[in-house]
Protein backbone atom coordinates (compact mmCIF):
# COMPACT_ATOMS: atom_id res chain seq x y z
CA UNK A 1 0.00 0.00 0.00
CA UNK A 2 1.33 3.44 -0.71
CA UNK A 3 2.49 5.18 2.26
CA UNK A 4 1.40 9.16 2.80
CA UNK A 5 4.09 11.84 3.51
CA UNK A 6 1.88 12.27 6.49
CA UNK A 7 3.26 8.69 7.38
CA UNK A 8 6.88 9.31 7.01
CA UNK A 9 6.66 12.99 8.73
CA UNK A 10 4.95 10.95 11.85
CA UNK A 11 7.21 8.09 11.71
CA UNK A 12 10.31 10.97 11.37
CA UNK A 13 9.50 12.55 14.62
CA UNK A 14 7.90 9.64 16.50
CA UNK A 15 10.08 10.38 19.56
CA UNK A 16 9.11 13.72 20.18
CA UNK A 17 5.39 13.05 20.58
CA UNK A 18 4.14 13.57 24.35
CA UNK A 19 1.94 10.27 25.51
CA UNK A 20 -1.82 10.20 25.06
CA UNK A 21 -2.27 8.54 27.90
CA UNK A 22 -0.26 7.99 30.80
CA UNK A 23 2.18 4.66 30.51
CA UNK A 24 5.18 3.40 31.80
CA UNK A 25 6.91 0.68 29.80
CA UNK A 26 9.22 -0.35 32.21
CA UNK A 27 6.31 -1.07 34.50
CA UNK A 28 2.59 -0.97 33.16
CA UNK A 29 1.29 -3.99 31.06
CA UNK A 30 -0.36 -3.69 27.80
CA UNK A 31 -3.26 -6.68 26.12
CA UNK A 32 -3.15 -6.73 22.78
CA UNK A 33 -7.22 -7.35 22.07
CA UNK A 34 -8.49 -8.88 19.40
CA UNK A 35 -12.12 -8.44 18.26
CA UNK A 36 -12.53 -9.88 14.64
CA UNK A 37 -14.48 -13.01 14.08
CA UNK A 38 -11.55 -15.13 15.29
CA UNK A 39 -12.27 -14.40 19.17
CA UNK A 40 -14.95 -16.65 19.82
CA UNK A 41 -15.32 -15.20 22.87
CA UNK A 42 -17.56 -12.47 21.58
CA UNK A 43 -20.90 -13.47 21.69
CA UNK A 44 -23.92 -11.94 19.91
CA UNK A 45 -25.81 -11.67 23.70
CA UNK A 46 -22.80 -10.29 25.01
CA UNK A 47 -21.99 -7.89 22.55
CA UNK A 48 -25.59 -6.66 22.85
CA UNK A 49 -24.91 -6.00 26.25
CA UNK A 50 -22.78 -3.15 27.48
CA UNK A 51 -22.30 -4.40 30.92
CA UNK A 52 -21.65 -7.62 30.15
CA UNK A 53 -19.47 -6.33 27.51
CA UNK A 54 -17.28 -4.28 30.06
CA UNK A 55 -17.10 -7.18 32.64
CA UNK A 56 -15.42 -8.82 29.75
CA UNK A 57 -12.89 -6.31 28.89
CA UNK A 58 -12.14 -5.58 32.87
CA UNK A 59 -11.76 -9.39 33.36
CA UNK A 60 -9.19 -9.72 30.79
CA UNK A 61 -7.46 -6.78 32.07
CA UNK A 62 -8.21 -7.99 35.94
CA UNK A 63 -4.84 -5.70 37.45
CA UNK A 64 -2.59 -7.43 35.43
CA UNK A 65 -2.69 -4.75 32.63
CA UNK A 66 -3.10 -1.38 32.68
CA UNK A 67 -5.02 -0.86 29.22
CA UNK A 68 -6.09 -3.72 26.49
CA UNK A 69 -4.57 -1.93 23.20
CA UNK A 70 -5.26 -2.51 19.09
CA UNK A 71 -7.20 -2.41 16.53
CA UNK A 72 -6.05 -0.43 13.50
CA UNK A 73 -7.15 -1.55 10.12
CA UNK A 74 -8.80 -4.80 11.88
CA UNK A 75 -12.10 -6.32 10.47
CA UNK A 76 -14.20 -6.36 13.43
CA UNK A 77 -17.14 -8.64 14.51
CA UNK A 78 -18.12 -6.26 17.36
CA UNK A 79 -19.74 -3.50 15.23
CA UNK A 80 -22.97 -5.63 14.79
CA UNK A 81 -24.13 -4.30 18.07
CA UNK A 82 -24.84 -0.94 16.12
CA UNK A 83 -27.22 0.34 13.42
CA UNK A 84 -24.65 3.05 13.07
CA UNK A 85 -22.57 0.24 10.99
CA UNK A 86 -24.87 -0.97 8.55
CA UNK A 87 -25.23 -0.55 4.83
CA UNK A 88 -27.66 -0.69 1.89
CA UNK A 89 -25.12 -3.13 0.61
CA UNK A 90 -21.77 -3.88 2.77
CA UNK A 91 -21.69 -2.84 6.29
CA UNK A 92 -18.67 -0.85 7.90
CA UNK A 93 -16.33 -3.41 9.64
CA UNK A 94 -12.70 -2.40 9.23
CA UNK A 95 -11.31 -0.26 12.30
CA UNK A 96 -9.81 3.09 11.39
CA UNK A 97 -8.11 3.67 14.69
CA UNK A 98 -6.49 2.43 18.06
CA UNK A 99 -8.72 1.76 21.16
CA UNK A 100 -7.06 2.12 24.22
CA UNK A 101 -9.17 -0.17 26.92
CA UNK A 102 -9.26 1.22 30.21
CA UNK A 103 -10.97 2.94 33.55
CA UNK A 104 -13.45 5.99 33.04
CA UNK A 105 -11.68 8.82 33.77
CA UNK A 106 -8.19 8.16 32.45
CA UNK A 107 -6.88 11.68 31.30
CA UNK A 108 -5.97 12.11 27.94
CA UNK A 109 -3.09 14.90 26.65
CA UNK A 110 -2.02 16.39 23.25
CA UNK A 111 0.27 14.89 21.52
CA UNK A 112 1.77 17.94 20.35
CA UNK A 113 0.61 21.53 19.95
CA UNK A 114 -2.75 21.49 17.91
CA UNK A 115 -5.85 24.19 17.84
CA UNK A 116 -9.29 22.66 18.52
CA UNK A 117 -10.99 21.67 15.10
CA UNK A 118 -14.26 20.93 16.29
CA UNK A 119 -15.96 18.78 18.67
CA UNK A 120 -19.99 17.11 19.09
CA UNK A 121 -21.76 14.90 21.04
CA UNK A 122 -22.09 11.92 18.99
CA UNK A 123 -24.95 10.32 20.76
CA UNK A 124 -26.42 7.28 18.79
CA UNK A 125 -25.82 3.80 20.36
CA UNK A 126 -22.60 2.38 19.22
CA UNK A 127 -21.43 5.82 18.25
CA UNK A 128 -18.80 7.70 19.60
CA UNK A 129 -20.53 9.95 21.76
CA UNK A 130 -18.64 12.78 23.91
CA UNK A 131 -15.79 13.53 20.41
CA UNK A 132 -12.55 16.24 19.85
CA UNK A 133 -11.31 16.51 17.04
CA UNK A 134 -7.44 18.64 17.23
CA UNK A 135 -5.85 20.29 14.27
CA UNK A 136 -2.14 20.33 14.20
CA UNK A 137 0.86 21.77 11.97
CA UNK A 138 4.02 19.89 11.83
CA UNK A 139 7.03 20.71 9.46
CA UNK A 140 4.21 23.14 7.15
CA UNK A 141 2.08 19.60 7.09
CA UNK A 142 -1.20 19.98 8.55
CA UNK A 143 -3.26 17.06 9.67
CA UNK A 144 -5.75 15.86 12.65
CA UNK A 145 -5.96 13.97 15.26
CA UNK A 146 -9.59 12.51 16.70
CA UNK A 147 -10.70 11.75 19.86
CA UNK A 148 -13.94 9.37 20.71
CA UNK A 149 -15.19 7.96 23.77
CA UNK A 150 -14.27 10.89 26.11
CA UNK A 151 -16.52 12.05 28.50
CA UNK A 152 -19.43 15.02 28.20
CA UNK A 153 -17.84 17.21 30.42
CA UNK A 154 -14.68 17.52 28.27
CA UNK A 155 -16.80 19.43 25.57
CA UNK A 156 -18.23 22.45 28.28
CA UNK A 157 -16.35 25.55 27.44
CA UNK A 158 -14.50 24.07 24.43
CA UNK A 159 -14.34 26.41 21.04
CA UNK A 160 -13.51 26.34 17.90
CA UNK A 161 -9.98 27.44 17.35
CA UNK A 162 -8.93 27.09 21.11
CA UNK A 163 -5.00 26.70 21.56
CA UNK A 164 -4.27 22.98 22.82
CA UNK A 165 -0.57 23.10 24.16
CA UNK A 166 1.53 19.85 23.63
CA UNK A 167 0.72 17.53 26.98
CA UNK A 168 -2.19 19.34 27.98
CA UNK A 169 -4.34 16.77 29.60
CA UNK A 170 -8.04 18.06 28.03
CA UNK A 171 -10.03 14.83 27.64
CA UNK A 172 -10.74 11.48 29.56
CA UNK A 173 -12.32 8.22 28.96
CA UNK A 174 -15.81 8.83 29.52
CA UNK A 175 -19.10 6.17 31.00
CA UNK A 176 -21.13 3.84 28.66
CA UNK A 177 -24.35 6.85 29.11
CA UNK A 178 -22.24 9.28 27.50
CA UNK A 179 -19.50 7.13 25.15
CA UNK A 180 -22.03 5.97 22.82
CA UNK A 181 -22.68 2.92 25.03
CA UNK A 182 -19.44 1.25 25.19
CA UNK A 183 -16.92 -0.24 27.73
CA UNK A 184 -14.76 2.66 28.93
CA UNK A 185 -11.98 3.48 26.29
CA UNK A 186 -10.49 6.16 23.68
CA UNK A 187 -10.65 5.49 20.18
CA UNK A 188 -7.52 7.66 18.60
CA UNK A 189 -7.16 8.13 15.28
CA UNK A 190 -4.73 10.46 13.04
CA UNK A 191 -6.89 12.16 10.13
CA UNK A 192 -4.91 13.88 6.97
CA UNK A 193 -8.16 15.91 5.26
CA UNK A 194 -11.09 16.36 7.44
CA UNK A 195 -13.41 16.62 3.56
CA UNK A 196 -15.80 18.98 5.53
CA UNK A 197 -16.90 17.09 8.42
CA UNK A 198 -16.82 18.31 11.63
CA UNK A 199 -17.36 16.95 15.18
CA UNK A 200 -17.09 13.79 13.14
CA UNK A 201 -15.13 11.51 11.32
CA UNK A 202 -15.68 7.71 10.53
CA UNK A 203 -13.43 5.66 12.44
CA UNK A 204 -14.67 2.44 10.87
CA UNK A 205 -14.80 2.14 6.80
CA UNK A 206 -16.28 -0.89 4.42
CA UNK A 207 -13.46 -3.01 3.64
CA UNK A 208 -14.09 -2.36 -0.46
CA UNK A 209 -13.07 1.03 0.72
CA UNK A 210 -10.67 0.15 2.77
CA UNK A 211 -7.42 1.54 0.72
CA UNK A 212 -8.59 5.08 0.74
CA UNK A 213 -9.34 5.34 4.08
CA UNK A 214 -6.27 3.58 4.95
CA UNK A 215 -4.45 6.40 3.35
CA UNK A 216 -6.29 8.98 4.85
CA UNK A 217 -6.28 7.76 8.15
CA UNK A 218 -2.42 6.12 9.02
CA UNK A 219 -1.76 3.81 11.84
CA UNK A 220 -2.37 5.80 15.09
CA UNK A 221 0.56 4.25 16.75
CA UNK A 222 2.73 6.27 14.66
CA UNK A 223 1.82 8.72 17.62
CA UNK A 224 1.00 6.75 19.91
CA UNK A 225 4.16 4.80 20.06
CA UNK A 226 2.61 1.76 22.37
CA UNK A 227 1.63 -0.85 20.42
CA UNK A 228 5.46 -2.43 20.84
CA UNK A 229 4.96 -3.31 24.14
CA UNK A 230 1.52 -4.95 23.67
CA UNK A 231 0.89 -8.78 24.58
CA UNK A 232 -1.05 -11.51 23.55
CA UNK A 233 -2.28 -13.18 26.69
CA UNK A 234 -2.69 -17.00 25.54
CA UNK A 235 -4.98 -17.59 27.91
CA UNK A 236 -7.25 -14.80 26.92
Amino acid sequence: MFLSPLYALLKKNSSTFHQVVPFNYKEDKLLQLDFTAANEALTDEMLLNTSSFSAYIQKLLDKKYMYGIGGYNEHRTIYSRSHVFDGDEEPRRLHLGIDIWGKAGTPVFAPLDGYVHSFAFNDHYGDYGATIILHHQLDGVIFNTLYGHVSKRDLKGLEEGQYVAKGTEFAHFGEPKENGQWPPHLHFQIISEMNGEKGDYRGVCKYSEKEKYLLNSPDPDLILQMMQYATRDKND
